[in-house]
C-alpha cells in the first residue's frame, strides 16, 4: 500500500525514549540500594518480567515479587512502594525537543496520541506528575487493554481512540519491531534514535510541513 505523506491527520507517540529521555541513573541506583541487588541481578529481574507487567498480565505488586525472586528474596510492602516510586522516576526525564514539537502540533490542531507499553503503577505515577499528558487527544496505556506493542490490535485501538484511519497516522517509536508492526498495520512510522536524525527522516519522508506547524490562531 502506498501512503501519501500529506495525508497525516494525527501523530502517535511512544512514551519511553521518545517523549521521555533515557533512564535516570540516580533512580536506577536508588533501586539497587532498595533491593540490595548487584547490577547484573537487577538488570535481569527488571527486564525479565517487564513485558508481562506492561501488558497487564502482572500488576505492580506481582511484578516486583517476580523481580525479588530473581535475587532469591522477597520485598516488604515498604520496599515495593519505594521501588514503584523509583521506577517512575527512572522514566521521568523528558525529551524536551520532542515534547515541544508535540505541543506545537496540538496548538496547530493536529491530533496527537500516546501509545505506550506501560504497567499500572507506572501509568498512575506519570499521570500524577505530568499535567501535559492531558493535552494529548487520546492515550493508550497497554496494561489497560491487556495487549502490548507489537501486537497489531493495539495499533488499531490507538487509531480508534484518535478517531483517525490507520493510513492517516504517523507513529514514532524507538524500537524497530514496533515500527515494523505499525507499518504492517497500515500507519506511517519513523523509528526515533535522536532528534537530528528524526528530523532528517521526517523531511526525507515528505513530512517537512509537520515539523513547523502553524498555530491555529495564525491561520
Amino acid at each position: 500500500m502506498t501512503l501519501r505523506p500529506n495525508s497525516i491527520q494525527a501523530v502517535l507517540f511512544d512514551y519511553g525514549m521518545v517523549l521521555s529521555a533515557g533512564p535516570d541513573p540516580a533512580a536506577w541506583q536508588q533501586m539497587r540500594q532498595i533491593t540490595g541487588f548487584s547490577e547484573e541481578i537487577l538488570q535481569k529481574g527488571y527486564w525479565a518480567f517487564r513485558h508481562d507487567y506492561d501488558r497487564g498480565d502482572l500488576n505492580a505488586l506481582e511484578y516486583w515479587a517476580r523481580v525479588a525472586e530473581t535475587g532469591n528474596t522477597t520485598f516488604t510492602s515498604e520496599q515495593i512502594s519505594h521501588l514503584i516510586d523509583a521506577d517512575t522516576a527512572l522514566w521521568t526525564r523528558l525529551n524536551d525537543p520532542m515534547l515541544d514539537w508535540a505541543q506545537r502540533l496540538q496548538r496547530a490542531g493536529v491530533r496527537t496520541g500516546i501509545l505506550s507499553n506501560i504497567g499500572d503503577a507506572m501509568t498512575e505515577g506519570l499521570l500524577n506528575k505530568f499535567e501535559w499528558i492531558g493535552g494529548f487527544h487520546h492515550c493508550v496505556w497497554s496494561y489497560q487493554l491487556r495487549m502490548a506493542k507489537p501486537e497489531e490490535a493495539i495499533y488499531k485501538a490507538a487509531a480508534e481512540g484518535l478517531d483517525t484511519p490507520l493510513a492517516n497516522i504517523l507513529f514514532i517509536d524507538d524500537k524497530a519491531e514496533n515500527i515494523e508492526a505499525a507499518l504492517h498495520a497500515g500507519m506511517h512510522a519513523i523509528q526515533y534514535r535522536d532528534h537530528d536524525s528524526f528530523e532528517r527522516e521526517m523531511k526525507e519522508q515528505g513530512h517537512s510541513d509537520l515539523l513547523e506547524p502553524a498555530p491555529m490562531s495564525a491561520r
